[in-house]
């Protein structure tokens, strides 16, 4: 098994800080304030996001046959994911907000790894809330 650290993380291709993650998830937070309608879509998020970040916690530990049975649904809940994350930023500029948070991101039209990236802050707000949920 390969030990995982935060160290390691940082030095890879558009890697976040949680300063940066942070940031961008009080940003979003923030623009989605009390409206029922965001409040909703974040919802959906949230639920997508914590599915997703089943496959991703796991990734390090599933064999090599598990992850080649699991990559399709793996690749399907990112999918679903960025989608959530656009619906989202969608709505929100509809509603006269910024949504910059999600140029950050980047979007996997200008860069490939902005896909990896919109994986990371995923996983980030799932720690949030589980560290929350207390």
């Amino acid at each position: 098994m390969n030990v995982s650290a935060y160290e390691k993380y940082l030095p890879m291709s558009q890697s976040l800080t949680f300063e940066e993650m942070a940031s961008l998830h009080q940003e979003m937070l923030s623009e989605i304030g009390n409206d029922e309608d965001a409040l909703e879509l974040y919802e959906e998020l949230i639920i997508t996001a914590n599915k997703y970040s089943v496959f991703r916690s796991n990734w390090c530990v599933w064999t090599r046959e598990e992850k080649i049975d699991k990559d399709p649904s793996r690749t399907s809940c990112h999918n679903s994911l960025i989608v959530k994350f656009n619906q989202l930023a969608r709505f929100l500029k509809m509603q006269n907000k910024s949504a910059s948070w999600r140029d950050v991101l980047g979007h996997e039209e200008d860069d490939r790894c902005n896909r990896k990236r919109v994986g990371d802050f995923a996983c980030y707000i799932v720690f949030i809330n589980s560290i929350n949920a207390r």
